[in-house]
């Protein structure tokens, strides 16, 4: 039987191939475009959150203003009648203005919803355009490209935050 031969050469230059410094850049730029992405996703289903949440308190003000209308429409025929009630007009012009002050602040929490929706839409779009970048500098070998990549993941990072607060 033959014995099998190794080939050492190979290993040997595999071995001084990651060794190699752009290698490590390599590494480097692979670790932080995972991060990129990992932030991206978060700060998308952090967006897409913040958007339900929006509709869902838009749909509740719509109902509230519903609500609203019915009242008013009872006040008329009331109002309009040869039998007014006097009790029954002030009650709902009352519940008219709780039912208001409801439906603006559902409408007040959907702007606030809303508004950090479009901040993490914003991350998202710069942790896709970093990570491109980042992408792209791998291809050509150009770190400057890298460091832009950074930049946009930390103003990314920004917004991801401030998209919290």
């Amino acid at each position: 039987m033959e014995d099998i031969e190794v080939p050492t050469e190979h290993l040997h230059e595999e071995i001084n191939e990651h060794a190699n410094p752009r290698n490590k850049w390599s590494m480097y730029i692979a670790i932080s475009t995972a991060f990129m992405a990992v932030l991206a996703a978060i700060a998308g289903l952090m967006a897409g959150h913040f958007s339900n949440e929006a509709l869902i308190e838009q749909i509740k003000a719509s109902d509230q203003w519903a609500y609203y209308q019915a009242k008013g429409i009872k006040l008329d025929i009331i109002a309009g009648s040869n039998m007014k009630d006097s009790n029954k007009i002030t009650k709902y012009k009352s519940d008219q203005l709780q039912i208001e002050k409801t439906a603006r602040e559902f409408e007040k929490n959907s702007a606030t919803f809303l508004e950090k929706h479009v901040i993490l839409a914003r991350a998202v779009t710069l942790f896709q355009i970093a990570i491109a970048i980042s992408a792209i500098s791998i291809l050509t070998g150009k770190r400057l490209l890298w460091y832009v990549a950074l930049l946009l993941s930390l103003t990314g990072i920004y917004f991801f935050l401030t998209g919290f607060l």
